[in-house]
């Protein structure tokens, strides 16, 4: 085994989290492991080697699955309240080790130190919802139409829900499925990014040490690692009735195709190209802040950043000059540094992606606001680090209507009234989230109407990155149509069925039918 990384603060982390640096893989806990080819993760910050995994091979995930719809057999006659509060004491303890998976998070993928730990208080605060839900998994009754009979609908367990999950969030978009699939009383089998597996183990050790305390089955978690080839174990699968899966579009229309042949469900949450309209009676420096954190927080890479602030005229040359103003205040290293704003990219693909967006937004005619570029020397040894850029350009630009996984802010003007730029907003083939900065009522109510913005989330007055758990996650178009965290969302996770009950001595049929024998 190679060393692992020797920055002693990690070390700890990974020493209480139960995270060897030794091969983990396909787990329903910690009892046995993956016979694939190993999985090194490397960490975007100083290009250290922190641990590796074992990918899954077809003969281990069958036994995940055995485990699983073992465990679902157990798991689904256990009250709803019985099951949040298995939830709750999930939460309980990642609140004891808050510090230490949000250090991991941070490490493995690069974000900051406090975007990490906000992560797993996302966690946290999606176990909480979850256990009031398990009290809370109504039905609805209505009247029948025939004497003497009651009609309701209920909703029932689906069984084994797989979940597949982005590098950029690590931890939290698991969570966010799984408290409530595990509520509703189906159990998961989850198969984290290739490119931060060992944020995995970390949660798979948390959860099957809560299950052992409680002598519930393992299989009521299990976790599986590998490439897209793993995950196409899961969503050819029938036994697997619900696929959730999280990242690019162009990987979401491959799980949709793959998950309808089967007649299955698919919950997909997508790519964004989000924006930020900026009217003339806009809050300049609220503005700033907003479009500033959206545009470089987890350096770009998240699927609510800002790629564009579509300014109106007016106001244009005074927005861009303040904007660009705080991007010479940021301050680019490592992420557990709390007084840098913005770490590494991912990876060196990234990078990669991150030049040649810039280079084409060039090449199709935009202007480079804040020049952009790759850092090096002392504390950019992995490569991954870059500048924040700002481009000035045109919505019809080939690079804008694309999401970049990079901090490239886009800047657009506007003419006219907030219609126009409404319709600049909407003319993308994604739908995740959107903002407007403006003080004027009618512009707000106008961008939040039928006619306004088509995004899953509109905000007004703040920006398109962050998300609270009361509320449902997702968005339309190339975004997918699913719908993760708070709100309804369980209902997914469930079947509906109806039930009619005859309480009489006649058997009336619907719709006034006779049939006399």
């Amino acid at each position: 085994m190679e060393a692992v990384a020797t920055d002693f603060r990690m070390q700890q982390a990974l020493e209480q989290l139960g995270v060897s640096p030794l091969n983990e893989g396909t787990s329903t806990g910690s009892n046995w492991f993956s016979n694939g080819e190993a999985i090194k993760s490397y960490s975007p910050v100083d290009g250290q080697l922190i641990g590796s995994v074992k990918a899954t091979t077809k003969e281990d995930y069958n036994k995940a699955m055995k485990a699983a719809t073992a465990a679902f057999k157990i798991w689904r006659l256990k009250p709803a309240p019985q099951r949040g509060e298995i939830v709750r004491q999930f939460g309980e303890k990642l609140r004891e080790l808050k510090e230490p998976l949000g250090k991991l998070v941070s490490y493995e993928m690069g974000k900051s130190y406090q975007e990490g730990l906000g992560e797993v208080q996302e966690m946290i605060d999606i176990c909480d919802f979850a256990v009031g839900l398990s009290r809370q998994l109504h039905g609805l009754t209505m009247h029948s139409e025939r004497p003497g009979h009651r009609m309701y609908e209920q909703y029932h367990p689906l069984g084994v829900v797989g979940i597949i999950s982005a590098f950029n969030f690590p931890v939290a978009v698991w969570s966010w499925n799984t408290a409530l699939a595990w509520v509703c009383g189906d159990v998961t089998i989850w198969k984290p990014s290739e490119k931060a597996p060992l944020c995995g183990v970390a949660c798979q050790n948390i959860i099957a040490e809560v299950l052992k305390a409680n002598d519930l089955p393992e299989g009521i978690s299990c976790l599986i690692n590998g490439d897209y080839q793993v995950g196409e174990f899961m969503t050819s699968d029938t036994r697997i009735p619900l696929i959730s899966a999280t990242g690019s579009t162009r990987m979401g229309k491959i799980v949709a195709k793959t998950v309808g042949e089967r007649l299955g469900k698919s919950l997909l949450e997508l790519g964004g190209n989000n924006a930020i309209i900026v009217t003339p009676d806009a809050d300049i420096k609220m503005t700033v802040i907003g479009a500033v954190f959206g545009a470089v927080g987890t350096c770009g890479q998240r699927c609510t950043s800002t790629r564009r602030l579509i300014i109106h005229e007016s106001i244009y040359d005074k927005v861009k000059s303040a904007v660009a103003d705080a991007y010479q205040q940021l301050k680019i290293g490592n992420p557990l540094d709390e007084n840098n704003h913005v770490g590494p990219l991912i990876d060196k693909d990234a990078v990669k992606m991150y030049q040649h967006a810039l280079q084409k937004v060039v090449e199709e005619g935009g202007n480079i606001v804040v020049e952009g570029g790759v850092l090096e020397g002392e504390g950019y040894e992995s490569g991954c680090y870059v500048k924040p850029a700002i481009a000035e350009a045109d919505n019809s630009f080939e690079i804008v209507q694309h999401e970049t996984f990079a901090p490239i802010l886009y800047l657009l003007k506007y003419s006219g009234d907030v219609e126009n730029a409404i319709e600049i907003q909407n003319g993308v083939a994604q739908g995740l989230s959107s903002a407007i900065m403006t003080n004027n009522l009618r512009e707000a109510e106008r961008f939040l109407s039928h006619a306004g913005s088509d995004c899953g989330i509109a905000n007004v007055n703040i920006g398109t990155s962050g998300a609270e758990i009361g509320g449902a996650f997702g968005g339309e178009k190339d975004t997918g149509g699913g719908r993760e965290s708070g709100s309804d969302a369980w209902k997914i996770y469930m079947r509906r069925q109806t039930n009619t009950i005859n309480y009489t001595t006649d058997l009336p049929l619907a719709q006034g039918i006779k049939f006399d024998l």
